[in-house]
């Protein structure tokens, strides 16, 4: 048996001993861990977004990858179950048996408080309906004093409280006054009148003054109404809210009546 009885034979035990550590040291890192962990070898993650979770979960499979759901939401514009996001992105080299985080279209849409719409206007409607992910359906104007006013709010057909519980992505109706009302009368004669005194009575009654109109022409006294549009005959009527054309004598200039 060798025996280490000097400084050579010490030496040579440990050149051994070295050299065996470097071998199992050079085997275990550049031999069996690369053989074990696939050194080198990487997978380029395929494009799943757009495609049917199913259809994704078949194709990750074959590539010796897999997925993990961290998120999903409601887009009523796409499928249900269909990947809305990838992580990592497609083309990105992964080792095999990596996680692919997805987002997924959810198949129900959530539901979600109805908001106030009614008394506002159609384009802060429009602004509401956008901000909770709800549609704008058609607009039907209903006869009302409040002009672009929305007076009621439809889901399905059916009249919606501000609060009640709807479907996200919803497409909403709204009623929308007119502005002109729906109660007629007799149209009432302001001819003979003072322009400012018919102006008053129109008010008064509901009218809007229109278009006046001027005739230098005239042999009334200035600013005395000669004509109006709607004419006041027998049976003529008018509903709240509509214009009234006057004809008043005299020059404009000379009046300084806008």
């Amino acid at each position: 048996m060798f025996k280490a009885n000097s400084f050579v034979s010490v030496l040579v035990h440990l050149t051994i001993m070295a050299a065996i550590v470097a071998a199992l040291i050079f085997g275990f890192f550049y031999l069996y861990l690369p053989s074990a962990t696939n050194h080198g070898e990487t997978i380029s993650v395929p494009k799943i977004t757009g495609m049917q979770l199913g259809d994704a979960e078949q194709l990750l499979e074959e590539q010796s990858l897999r997925y993990f759901i961290n998120d999903s939401t409601y887009r009523s514009d796409q499928k249900p179950f269909e990947i809305l996001t990838q992580d990592p992105a497609p083309g990105a080299k992964v080792k095999e048996d990596r996680k692919i985080y997805i987002s997924v279209n959810m198949k129900n849409p959530p539901m979600i408080k109805m908001p106030k719409l009614i008394d506002g206007s159609v384009k802060n409607a429009e602004l509401i309906l956008k901000s909770y992910d709800l549609k704008k359906g058609k607009i039907t104007y209903v006869p009302d004093l409040q002009q672009n006013a929305v007076l009621k709010q439809f889901v399905g057909g059916k009249e919606v409280a501000p609060g009640a519980l709807v479907p996200k992505g919803a497409v909403v109706d709204l009623h929308v006054g007119d502005g002109l009302g729906n109660t007629e009368f007799e149209v009432p004669s302001v001819v003979g009148m003072p322009v400012d005194e018919a102006s008053v009575l129109l008010a008064g009654q509901g009218l809007q003054v229109g278009n006046i109109f001027y005739d230098a022409s005239s042999t009334e006294p200035t600013g005395t109404v000669v004509k109006q549009r709607p004419f006041a005959e027998v049976g003529a009527k008018i509903r709240v809210g509509e214009l009234v054309d006057l004809w008043v004598a005299g020059d404009e200039q000379l009046q300084g009546i806008e």
